[in-house]
This record gives C-alpha cells, structure tokens and sequence, in this order.
C-alpha cells in the first residue's frame, strides 16, 4: 500500500492540494459528484484514497454525497465531499442536518459564478452568504478562504480539524482561481502537521449531544446506545419536538460553541494596518492583487494597509473595527455584488466609508491597478 505523499517541493494545482491537504488531516472517506470546477479533487481521491486505505465513492447526487459523508462520519472516519455552487445549493438540507446531528465533515464549495448553472468554468465569489446563512434555522457556520495552492493543502487540514474539535461541518470556500492555479507548495513531514481528531466517549457515557460545549462523539458498533436524529433532541437524543425549552436550550448551544470561540477560529493575515490612509479586506483569490496594489500605492506615498480574510465565518469583526480605527476608508475588492462588503459596512458601524470594487462574469480578475485607482480615489475624497 503506498504511503502518504513524499514531504518537500511540489507543482501542483490547488484542488490536487486539496485532496492531499484532506489525506494528510486523516481523511479517509470521500464521497461526490462530477462538478465544474471542483471535479479534479474527486477525481485525485478517487486515485490516492485507496492507495491510503480509504474509499472514494460517486454517488448519484450531491444530496446523496453528503448523505454518505455523514454516514461515514458517525463510523468513525474523517469524510468530506467536494462541490460547486448549484452542488452547494443542494447540499443545504444534509448541511442542515449536520450542524444539527453535530457530525464532523468538511464540504469543499470551489466557487463559479450563479445564480443557477451560471458560467460553470468561470470564477466568481457569490457563495459567501450561502456558507453563512444557505440552511435553515438557527446555527453558526465555519467557512475558511484560501488564496493560494498552499492555503488549499493547510487550510483544507484545519478544516478537518475544527471540524472533529466542534462537532459540526466546515467548508473550505475556494474559487476556480485558486482551485485551477498551477504553483509551488511544500508539504511538510506528517509528524510536523497538526492532526485533530474527535473526542470519544467513555464506556459509562450516555449523553452525546451535551448541555454546554461539545459532547464526545461515538462510532457505530462501539456499543453505544445513540439517538441521532434532525428533530429537536435533549442531551440523549431523545425527540422533543414540541418542548420549546429543549429547542432553545439545543440551539443557543449549536451556536454558542461557535460563537464563544471565535476569538481561537478568526485568522487573517494583516499588513500595516495601525496607520494607513486606505485599507483594503480582501479574501480568496481576490486577495491576490491587494499586495502589490499596497506597494504601488505606498511607491506613490499614499499608506496603505490590508487585511486578508482566512476566515469568513465567523467573521472577523474586532480586526475590522481595528482597522476602521486606524485609517480614513476601507475599500472591499470581490467577485461578486458586494457580500462581505455590507459585514465589513456592518462592523465599521459607520466609522470610515467603505467603498466596494466588484467584477462578475469571471473572465477577468480585479487588478493591482484598478485597486491603485481606487485607492487614489479614496483618498481623494476623504481630503
């Protein structure tokens, strides 16, 4: 059985890294379906999981992959399924069904433009708010942002890893950008990466939805007696779907184990961010122009500062306020209608303007140049 793959230098595009990335945190269950542009991660664990006594499966339908990730998933194994937006879009019932079962699992949604079938080999950025708020009812999502072939592989392990510590899905937000770029990443030794798994339970446990925080999570055929049901359900799993004590005591803990850690779960990358004239929030591919459009800005004496997003759930509100406090406008570059532009308008609360750069359609990305200007603009008006 061939081993994990050599640490060191690789050319590799970013859903291979993806794939890797998943191997590396211990995944041993994929499972589906063909998707422009995600297909290639399928199609590289399709080949590489049985190498590493894993499974890769296609299944009939994206409902029908999440499905089999979450049954797989309360086996045992470390699951996920790779998909893009209308994939994404019918995933959201078994998402639902996740954050309620409280069942690690990672979805990968590589971003094309929408609505609908949309342009399926073009990038867009359009599913933020769906990461947040696509399921229904009351819960709180992890969604994370790479912007770069390596953030692919090490993103996509901590994904596995919140996932395992809070007992919910997680998904890793690419685009097709950054899920098609071709460049070098370096993969460490597996004993320099950080591996999480769940938490079991002892042989005298019989409450796996806990009270507070998060329960330790058995396997099918431990022996355990366990409940696992979408209905509202107390610490045991037994239904109470008509106790409304039981429903709020059960949601504000799905949100609540979210939301008491977001200090530990917000990472951002920031760069002169204490005395600017403009900031820049950016994430995924987008991000990739804002270095350079800060360096020419700065080459014209105009300081310029950035905050790259990491995480985009939960959102990084106090590092946004932060900035607010530190500069005269803040400028938010996506590839859609403005999404985090109104979180960042919203966490600002008025501060500074906000000013939104946006391109739809996919065929061009929003460049240094275009973000220069912007920045001249900016500071132009708040004179």
């Amino acid at each position: 059985m061939k081993s994990r793959i050599s640490p060191g230098a690789h050319f590799w595009q970013g859903n291979e890294a993806c794939a890797e990335g998943a191997i590396a945190a211990g995944c041993r269950f994929f499972a589906g379906y063909p998707i422009t542009p995600a297909s290639e991660i399928a199609e590289h664990l399709s080949l590489r999981l049985p190498q590493v006594g894993g499974i890769a499966i296609q299944m009939e339908d994206e409902m029908a992959s999440l499905g089999a990730v979450i049954g797989a998933s309360w086996t045992g194994a470390k699951a996920m399924t790779a998909t893009s937006g209308p994939g994404f879009s019918l995933m959201q019932e078994l998402i639902g069904y996740a954050f309620m079962t409280e069942t690690p699992c990672v979805v990968v949604d590589v971003q094309r433009t929408g609505p609908s079938t949309g342009q399926a080999t073009k990038c867009g950025q359009g599913d933020v708010m769906q990461a947040r708020w696509g399921t229904h009812g009351d819960y709180a999502s992890i969604a994370l942002s790479p912007n770069s072939v390596q953030e692919m592989f090490d993103l996509t392990v901590r994904a596995f890893n919140l996932a395992e510590t809070y007992r919910t899905p997680v998904v890793l937000l690419a685009d097709e950008i950054v899920a098609h770029t071709r460049e070098r990443i370096v993969v460490p030794p597996q004993d320099k990466i950080n591996i999480t798994s769940r938490r079991k339970p002892k042989p005298t446990d019989r409450e796996f939805f806990a009270l507070e925080g998060v329960a330790p999570m058995p396997s099918v055929g431990e022996g355990f007696n366990v409940a696992v049901t979408g209905s509202t359900h107390n610490e045991l799993g037994h239904r109470f779907t008509a106790d409304p004590i039981v429903h709020r005591r059960l949601v504000e803990r799905l949100v609540g184990k979210i939301r008491k850690d977001a200090h530990k779960l917000v990472d951002c990358e920031s760069f002169n961010t204490q005395d600017c004239e403009v900031g820049i929030v950016a994430y995924g591919c987008t991000s990739r122009a804002v270095s350079e459009a800060v360096e020419m800005a700065m080459e014209r004496r105009i300081k310029a500062g950035f905050v790259r997003l990491k995480t985009i759930w939960p959102f990084p509100d106090k590092v946004i306020r932060d900035l607010a406090e530190n500069t005269r406008a803040v400028i938010v570059p996506e590839m859609n209608l403005r999404e985090v532009f109104y979180e960042v308008e919203r966490a600002v609360h008025g501060a500074v303007p906000v000013v939104s750069v946006n391109k739809v359609g996919g065929s061009e990305m929003i460049t240094p140049e275009e973000l220069v200007a912007e920045i001249e603009r900016s500071v132009k008006r708040v004179d």
